[in-house]
């Protein structure tokens, strides 16, 4: 089928159309006083031609069911079907978090059936789901370690942030009261262990780290950082983001986490992208349990019970219990897979980036020496000396079907192309990346210009970024 451009719904609209037929009201009720409504100027179409409209816009979306999506730093794996299953079953899918506790037994039991599990992947003592995303999850766990030290005496003020740390995590210390302090990169793409050193005091309430880094490493000087922190109060935060290469394979609190948040819409599967609905429970030591958010599930006498006062705690962070149908499908996964399935899903989304580096490195420069964890990184250094950059490689993979890497992220790399192909894809898959980034190099080298223009045979072409930004149109 021919995509051609989309009119706006307005540009469709002719004045008296209707998709329904209403009957005129008999009686009409001001309700308003004196205030008279104007026209909103809703768009007058048929049902068809609305139906026609937003399937046609579908046509031209590109999700995971379609295709590859290498994004790095998201984890765009596969969600399995029979999630789904479970979770439309009835007994979940009516269920009201208002309904009495006697009668969401299964919900309960579920919810603290996956707790279990986060407990033993990760060797922290402390869970909640609460959270409803990545980001709240930080949130949660920043403000967990901000109660601990209020609750202890001590007023400490900064909380340390690598250079290659997701943007969420100063903007979460900032947002529960501390000042921020960047500690850099060391030419190897780790933690520079001197730099922290010479910023660790009594005055650091925490240090915020992704492990595996968003550079696509796993520090070696994890458990040395960890230690250093301990010895002056200050708590060890993990950004679960990249659990995906570890999971199954190495327990955070075996190198030292007090508090990390996990993503269920990323390494158990559960659908993300287009907004949500995420996920992001948090795991904690048994120091830090008791500041947990309620509500809080326990199991007593054979019942489950969900507990709304605790002392220490933070307070809710949600008007429930965090997204119930994203546990359901993270359970189903979990189960599925079982520990061994889980530390074999790592291992091959490990292996997977280490290929797609080891085929494109002679072609795209390799900041940072040696192998890589789950998603490789790459940047386009070589590509400069004949005035491409990444995003005119970016632009050129839609333009052969392929949804772009995530490009000029982390930020310690300049023109950054950080690619995560997960354990989801086959050999031929990851072979048909390779072979456009590997003839879009040569392209860059022998014909640049061809590039610059791409995409062409897209419904949207390369828009003027700059523009956009400095004149937007909003409206019609």
């Amino acid at each position: 089928m021919i995509i051609v451009e989309e009119p706006l719904l307005n540009e469709l609209s002719k004045s008296g159309r209707s998709a329904v037929d209403l009957p005129l009201a008999e009686i009409k009720q001001n309700r308003t006083g004196t205030s008279a409504r104007e026209s909103i100027g809703l768009p007058q179409l048929s049902e068809p031609q609305i139906v026609r409209h937003f399937v046609r816009l579908s046509q031209q979306n590109y999700s995971i069911d379609t295709n590859f999506y290498p994004l790095g730093s998201c984890t765009m794996k596969h969600n399995p079907r029979h999630n789904e299953k479970f979770a439309r079953f009835p007994g979940f899918a009516n269920l009201h978090p208002l309904q009495p506790e006697k009668t969401t037994q299964g919900a309960l039991a579920l919810i603290y059936e996956l707790q279990n599990w986060l407990k033993e992947l990760t060797g922290l003592s402390g869970v909640t789901l609460n959270p409803a995303a990545g980001a709240h999850g930080e949130l949660a766990g920043m403000m967990v370690i901000h109660k601990a030290h209020e609750q202890k005496g001590r007023q400490r003020k900064i909380v340390l942030v690598p250079d290659s740390a997701h943007g969420t995590n100063p903007a979460t210390a900032i947002m529960c009261g501390y000042e921020t302090k960047t500690i850099p990169s060391n030419k190897n793409g780790l933690v520079d262990l001197e730099v922290f050193k010479a910023n660790l005091n009594e005055d650091v309430a925490a240090f915020m780290l992704t492990n595996p880094s968003t550079c696509g490493l796993f520090d070696p000087n994890v458990k040395i950082i960890a230690d250093m922190l301990h010895e002056v109060g200050a708590y060890f935060y993990c950004d679960g983001a990249n659990f995906n290469a570890i999971a199954g394979k190495i327990r955070p609190a075996d190198f030292g986490v007090d508090v990390m948040h996990i993503n269920l819409h990323k390494t158990f599967s559960t659908p993300h992208g287009g907004g949500g609905p995420g996920s992001g429970p948090i795991v904690v030591t048994e120091e830090l349990a008791p500041y947990l958010p309620v509500p809080k599930i326990v199991h007593e006498n054979g019942n489950y019970h969900l507990i709304d006062k605790c002392d220490k705690s933070i307070g809710r962070i949600k008007a429930f219990q965090g997204h119930f149908g994203m546990a359901v499908r993270a359970l189903s996964y979990m189960l599925a897979h079982g520990g061994n399935g889980i530390k074999q899903a790592s291992e091959d989304a490990v292996l997977s980036a280490n290929y797609v580096k080891s085929k494109l490195q002679d072609l795209y420069n390799v900041p940072f020496p040696g192998h890589c964890m789950h998603e490789c990184l790459l940047n386009d250094k070589f590509q400069r000396e004949y005035n491409i950059t990444t995003m005119d490689i970016a632009k050129t993979l839609i333009e052969h079907g392929f949804h772009p890497m995530t490009v000029f992220f982390p930020l310690v790399v300049q023109g950054a192309m950080l690619i995560e192909p997960t354990e989801s894809e086959t050999k031929e898959t990851l072979d048909g990346f390779i072979s456009v980034m590997r003839e879009i190099a040569e392209i860059a080298k022998n014909n640049p210009d061809s590039l610059r223009q791409n995409p062409i045979s897209t419904p949207r072409r390369r828009l003027d970024e700059v523009k956009a930004a400095r004149e937007p149109k909003l409206t019609w």
